[in-house]
């Protein structure tokens, strides 16, 4: 928790100093309340005290409490601040830091997670700020103080006030050992329901088609009633502390006034003054005792926010405190232009050691198309995914342009390779943010979007929406279709003007029309731009400069169609499968 107060920002940390000032005002006036209810106690039972005098103690007494909650509202409003940028800047922080995570990390604490502790935990410790900044100094000064107020009135209440707070400050500590466990548990089973929820809804589509919806449901009622149950735990075990404080707050004081009329009646009835100024110091011990008791009741309040906010702020902590597996280069410029290279290329990956990639190499030049096919599960995806280094290779070496990808700034690698992903991922926003979606080294006008749409042949359909370009796209890109989704992603990485260009199956989702029309417009228009081509049909990838064909991670066959119909026993089985036999004549 103490790491995570240093990421605010230093006009916060101003606001919290004045507050914690502010809070020491609070303190003083409340505490001046029972001097002058000893002085009013006095003034009531001596004969020669005038009205005047006993008005001018009141007066006293109300302007500390209005100081008081003056202070109290303005020292409210600047905990406001704080707590909401100290969420900003944590907030913001979080999400800076996952934008760096790599494939390897997000697997490693998983989507819903990281969702939970960039909302829910970073509200919980924004929430314990909001209130502990007041409560956490006021309540230990306050109790201190009150202490040292009523030390030197009566020993003996000071030792009965004494085993009420040690009783409930020891009742305090065991629900915290008994709860906290369960608190961590409760975190974990929010990330459950989390992920219970998100993939539901993700697919509700097939639950529907499937008539699984009860399915679902005694999936997500299993999860949540686990989360109930655990959470019915804490919270019965914290409903003990509220009324076991009221009921020592209230006990002590029958205590005090108890041994307290005591105490009096054994001073002689003689000594009026004696008796009186003793009196009085009940009234004012009983008081301050009460001050005592209210601090621990506050306390109660942080105590039971503290055990989650704790363990939240360890779920954050343990997200800023993960150092990407991916590190950047520092290499801008490279020796060579649109040429790829694997040289003996060995992956595997972080939670398993058998190799997914085996001892791969191959060259394509620069304006060269190079396709990958195999059977599902081979490795095509892995392979093409280490250029764009989502991963790194477990051993070989994976070149861009002559330089291995390792050397180079993301930046620099990112401008030179467009990656269309396999399955297609749009953004909220328009046609034209989605294609200009980034940074890249080409210009981000709306000629460069029209070109793109033309070559991704995704013009049709965008000039027959209302707004054209600027028609709105759905989160996810629910609005349009899967073929216009996959070109809107193809022209997205057209627009950069990338020296490299990867298709993860990316034609998958299109009719042999548009693959066609598609396929023809990138050999007309980027001649010198270097393909690199994932396919399932070979009809998209028969006429390419070089065929790689992987089974079970390894290359199995590299050449042209016409010679891998000759050597290659893996590719004439899957041409023979998609082709008739005049094709295969042909």
């Amino acid at each position: 928790m103490i790491r995570l107060l240093k990421k605010m920002r230093g006009k916060e940390w101003l606001m919290a100093i004045l507050c914690a000032v502010l809070v020491l005002g609070q303190i003083y006036f409340d505490l001046r309340l029972p001097d002058y209810m000893s002085n009013l106690t006095v003034l009531i039972k001596s004969p020669d005290s005038t009205m005047s005098d006993i008005l001018r103690t009141g007066a006293e007494m109300l302007g500390c409490t209005l100081a008081s909650a003056v202070l109290c509202v303005i020292c409210g409003f600047l905990t406001a601040k704080v707590a909401a940028g100290f969420g900003f800047s944590i907030r913001e922080a979080v999400f800076n830091k996952i934008a760096d995570f790599g494939q390897q990390e997000m697997m490693s604490f998983s989507v819903p997670s990281l969702i939970n502790r960039t909302t829910n935990d970073i509200t919980q410790v924004q929430m314990l700020v909001s209130m502990g900044l007041q409560i956490l100094i006021k309540s230990p000064i306050m109790a201190v103080w009150a202490v040292i107020k009523i030390i030197n009135k009566s020993w003996t209440l000071s030792m009965i006030t004494a085993g009420f707070v040690v009783a409930l400050l020891a009742m305090m500590v065991i629900i915290i050992v008994v709860v906290l466990p369960r608190v961590r548990r409760v975190q974990k089973l929010t990330d459950n329901i989390n992920l219970v929820a998100r993939e539901n809804l993700t697919g509700i589509n097939v639950v529907h088609a499937y008539n699984a919806e009860a399915y679902q449901n005694e999936k997500f009622e299993k999860a949540n009633v686990t989360l109930m149950n655990t959470q019915l735990f804490n919270q019965r075990t914290f409903a003990i502390l509220m009324p076991a404080v009221t009921l020592a707050m209230n006990a002590l004081s029958l205590v005090i006034y108890w041994v307290g009329a005591a105490i009096v009646n054994n001073v002689p009835a003689a000594d009026m003054a004696l008796r009186l100024s003793t009196f009085s110091d009940i009234v004012v011990f009983g008081t301050y005792a009460t001050y005592v008791i209210m601090s621990i009741m506050m306390m109660v309040m942080i105590i039971m926010l503290m055990p989650a906010a704790q363990v939240s702020a360890q779920r954050i902590c343990a997200v800023l405190d993960t150092v990407p597996h991916l590190q950047e280069g520092t290499e801008t410029n490279a020796p060579e232009q649109g040429t790829v290279e694997f040289r003996d290329v060995s992956f595997h990956y972080p939670t398993t050691d058998k190799d997914v990639l085996c001892h791969i190499s191959f060259t394509a030049k620069r304006g060269e198309t190079v396709a990958f096919i195999g059977a599902t599960g081979s490795g095509k995806t892995t392979l093409v995914s280490l250029i764009a280094r989502f991963y790194d290779a477990t051993s070989g070496e994976v070149l861009v342009d002559g330089r291995n990808v390792k050397e180079y700034t993301f930046d620099a690698l990112y401008d030179r390779v467009g990656y269309v992903t396999q399955k297609a991922v749009l953004f909220s926003g328009s046609i034209r943010d989605n294609v200009l979606f980034g940074e890249s080294h080409a210009d981000g006008s709306d000629d460069t979007v029209r070109q793109s749409l033309a070559l991704a042949q995704a013009t049709e359909f965008v000039q027959k929406l209302p707004e054209g370009i600027d028609a709105p796209i759905a989160q996810g890109g629910a609005n349009v279709s899967g073929g216009q989704k996959q070109r809107l992603s193809i022209a997205r990485a057209l627009a950069r003007k990338p020296e490299i260009l990867v298709f993860d199956d990316s034609f998958s989702a299109l009719d042999y029309r548009t693959d066609a029309a598609l396929r023809a417009g990138l050999d007309a228009q980027l001649k010198d731009t270097t393909r690199l081509i994932v396919a399932q049909r070979i009809g998209t990838i028969r006429h390419a400069d070089k065929i790689i064909v992987l089974d079970e991670g390894r290359a199995v066959g590299i050449g042209t169609h016409d010679e891998l119909m000759q050597t290659c026993p893996v590719y004439q089985e899957i041409a023979q499968s998609q082709l008739s036999k005049e094709e295969l004549g042909a």
